[in-house]
């Protein structure tokens, strides 16, 4: 299979890169020759690396899309700057893999593109799946909602889109877990808040299973929740992670010092989202990981 891959660099598509390795992977890369240095260890001279999208004026080349693109959404504070940027690194380079696919005579027969379970806003102590519909005033939905919208706009009787609902992916080599490893390894470290809010979390390695689970399934289409099926709150993340750590659990982050620190971003710790991967599940995907106590064992195994 023939995939062009956009984010291959980033924190899930390293990872994909080393499942796609029997795939002529094609990657979007503003700087090629960083991207061969940082993916050595994934590429197998299965991969071409490209700097930009205009010398494409179609996909027919292309079986699939898998589109992950996207400037990180909790890295800094959401200034007016850092918002336009988050929203157009998602719609712009989107909608220009959209107008290829429109441009193509045999377009690829699947578009995979990212979103984020941010798209459901605050739904408290609720469990929901996808079927749940929003109407959120909040702006990962706003951003998401309308990465999503643009999305779709490929879906035909050829291609069919899969959209990424993807909640917090825990790995070892960056994301939410390792900024959090520190303040716990010190002893500091503990729920953000009352703990109440849920987290949907998902393990890196079902992160990717499920990413080409989608790509092999040709009857799956539509939105999926990425995001293992026992979310847990924060308080019980933080106290299994202080016991995977053999640390203490006596501290807490009052949700003032959060939003004096992040401010608007805050939402990301405190908005409470018991989502359920029921689509995935019932396509007949087996989660590695469904309960987070085994997750961070496997994850933190090789950490001091």
């Amino acid at each position: 299979m023939k995939i062009l891959v956009t984010g291959g660099t980033g924190f899930i598509g390293r990872e994909l890169l080393k499942h796609l390795t029997t795939h002529d992977v094609v990657l979007l890369s503003r700087s090629p020759e960083k991207a061969k240095q940082r993916l050595n260890y994934a590429d197998l001279g299965n991969v071409t690396y490209i700097p930009n999208l205009d010398d494409l004026h179609d996909l027919n080349d292309f079986d699939a899309v898998i589109n992950l693109a996207g400037e990180p959404i909790a890295d800094k504070r959401w200034s007016k700057i850092q918002k336009n940027l988050i929203c157009q690194s998602r719609w712009g380079l989107t909608e220009h893999l959209v107008s290829l696919i429109h441009a193509s005579t045999t377009p690829p027969a699947v578009l995979i593109s990212g979103s984020a379970v941010g798209y459901y806003g605050d739904q408290q102590q609720h469990p929901f799946d996808e079927s749940l519909h929003v109407h959120s005033k909040g702006f990962p939905h706003y951003v998401c909602a309308k990465w999503e919208d643009i999305a779709n706009r490929a879906r035909s009787e050829e291609t069919r889109v899969c959209l990424l609902r993807t909640g917090v992916v825990l790995g070892c080599e960056g994301g939410a877990l390792q900024k959090m490893l520190l303040p716990y390894k010190l002893g500091v470290g503990g729920p953000i808040g009352r703990g109440k809010q849920y987290l949907p979390w998902i393990h890196m390695l079902d992160m990717v299973r499920g990413i080409v689970y989608l790509l092999n399934t040709e009857h799956a289409h539509g939105a999926f929740n990425l995001c293992a099926p026992h979310p847990v709150s924060n308080r019980h993340f933080s106290k299994t992670l202080a016991r995977a750590l053999k640390r203490p659990h006596i501290f807490f982050t009052p949700k003032w010092a959060m939003k004096l620190m992040m401010g608007e971003s805050a939402v990301l710790l405190f908005d409470s989202i018991r989502a359920k991967p029921k689509k995935l599940t019932e396509l007949g995907f087996h989660f590695s990981y469904s309960r987070i106590e085994p997750a961070l064992k496997n994850l933190l195994q090789h950490h001091d």
